[in-house]
């Protein structure tokens, strides 16, 4: 089944409103709220701290260690079942291999820099939405960043190359591709490229230009809710 209007009444290469806040979590080092259309994430950072077991430190610098977690309720559908599951331990690995390469953690060597991601609101693009928020937490937490990493689902539903899938969309009857995509806006360079599905090379290729796209906007959001906090502290 074709699919030639969004639900939303979106345009098809038209991201959800994205809107963005750092210092949410008064304990932690640094962190990040950022809402893409009904999804909100939250990163906390804490650390560094000695890394246990010694086998797993590295002498040369810190380890970056990730959690991803979806709330009891967050979804619209069925409760999500509390506790690490298959899914979200992939997830969090994803999201560590997507913000490492713009970290510089040569400063604390055997150690562990910690960033929990709670999603407490769910409509699709979950992993995207943790990893922005995640990025932003880490630059409030002070960490040497050599870019940022802003991230967005794109996709191909109903044979139709599309940016910010949102639920419905995912769950499309009549076919829906996801493609998760993080990139370091400045350079341009992807972090994490995702496939969940068969999709032509063009549509493909069409999808990530969106999704380049739709990070820039999104990085533009970070910056803004980063520059908003320190505006502030002068005050």
């Amino acid at each position: 089944m074709k699919y030639t209007k969004r639900n939303d009444g979106r345009k098809f290469d038209e991201s959800r409103k994205v809107e963005a806040k750092v210092g949410v979590v008064p304990n932690a080092l640094g962190s990040a709220m950022l809402k893409i259309g009904k999804t909100v994430a939250v990163a906390a950072v804490y650390g560094p701290k000695e890394l246990f077991p010694k086998p797993l430190q590295n002498p040369l610098r810190g380890r970056l260690r990730c959690t991803y977690n979806m709330m009891a309720f967050s979804g619209a559908g069925d409760r999500v079942r509390p506790g690490p599951s298959r899914r979200s331990k992939e997830i969090a690995l994803v999201t560590e291999n997507a913000l490492d390469p713009v970290l510089d953690l040569s400063a604390f060597p055997k150690t562990v820099i910690d960033v929990h991601i709670e999603l407490i609101q769910t409509d699709a693009g979950t992993r995207c939405a943790g990893i922005s928020a995640a990025s932003m937490a880490l630059a409030d937490a002070g960490f040497r960043m050599k870019d940022m990493v802003a991230a967005v689902a794109c996709g191909v539903v109903g044979g139709q190359p599309l940016v910010d899938l949102d639920k419905f969309e995912e769950d499309y009857e009549g076919g829906s591709v996801d493609i998760p995509v993080a990139m370091m806006p400045r350079t341009g360079e992807i972090t994490l490229l995702q496939l969940d599905g068969e999709v032509d090379k063009k549509d493909l290729m069409k999808a990530v230009e969106m999704a380049k796209v739709g990070c820039m906007q999104i990085f533009e959001v970070q910056k803004a809710a980063l520059k908003a906090k320190y505006e502030e502290a002068k005050k």
